[in-house]
């Protein structure tokens, strides 16, 4: 298990500065990480944006049922995932920590998302 400095995990000696830490004991240890790789206003837009397509997509799966919705079940990953990485690549300009983190990272889609239509981060 990683100390926290700051509100980063801890990383090893071989790491480069500003790359995805080596391990995180639990999301609530990822999620400030995640938070940090997020800090354009631009970028947490187009995630929410992609996010909420997401949900858009799944909706119509549920209403429509997979043979149906297959065409939103299949637009869900490319929309939400679309989104997101052109923040990252033009307006982050760092690796989405989906690659290191998958299921996570996902994860804090969803709750950044939430928080955001809530009121409790600005759009």
């Amino acid at each position: 298990m990683h100390s926290m400095t700051d509100e980063h995990a801890t990383t090893t000696s071989t790491e480069a500065p500003n790359s995805t830490p080596a391990r995180f004991a639990s999301f609530e240890e990822f999620y400030p990480f995640y938070l940090s790789e997020h800090q354009n206003v631009i970028s947490r837009r187009l995630h929410v944006i992609g996010t909420g397509l997401v949900c858009l997509c799944l909706l119509n799966v549920v209403l429509w049922g997979v043979i149906g919705g297959f065409e939103y079940l299949v637009a869900a990953p490319i929309v939400g995932y679309g989104f997101a990485w052109v923040g990252h690549f033009f307006f982050e300009k760092n690796k989405p920590a989906t690659f290191t983190y998958p299921a996570w990272s996902l994860m804090g889609d969803f709750k950044m998302f939430g928080e955001t239509i809530t009121g409790k981060r600005p759009f």
